[in-house]
């Protein structure tokens, strides 16, 4: 793993968070984008070499509806850049570490992805992400 990605921050209105990140940040969103497969709509920041990520839940059957509905508004998933995801996906399978999916899938920002379960890393939701090529 090379670095923290992102911070992924749950929120009932993607609206009233951007305007409170955004003036605490002293930055603009950069991005904002529907995640099908995950019902979302995000909306991402940068400060520096950091970056929030903003989730609002844009169905019922969100993951961020059922985590909000559990443990309210806040800190969702911490995300950390790799080079190789299906690499990254097999040592930490070998290791014991539980994925939330058998192969990366498509997310925000031009990212696959993947989740490891927080069952496994005390409490806490882990995402690998690596970018995907873009053709010049």
């Amino acid at each position: 793993m090379n670095k923290i990605e992102h911070i992924g921050i749950a929120v009932n209105s993607l609206e009233s968070a951007k305007a409170i990140f955004q003036k605490l940040l002293n930055t603009p969103v950069y991005k904002t984008e529907i995640v099908a497969s995950e019902h979302v709509t995000t909306a991402f920041l940068q400060a520096g070499l950091n970056k929030i990520e903003l989730l609002e839940a844009s169905s019922p059957d969100s993951p961020i509806t059922k985590f909000i509905a559990k443990r309210g508004e806040g800190i969702h998933h911490i995300a950390f850049e790799v080079n190789d995801i299906v690499a990254e996906m097999a040592r930490l399978k070998a290791e014991g570490f539980i994925l939330l999916s058998d192969e990366p899938k498509p997310g925000a920002d031009n990212k696959l992805v993947c989740f490891v379960h927080p069952k496994g890393t005390n409490g806490v939701l882990i995402e690998l992400c690596q970018a995907i090529a873009t053709k010049v």
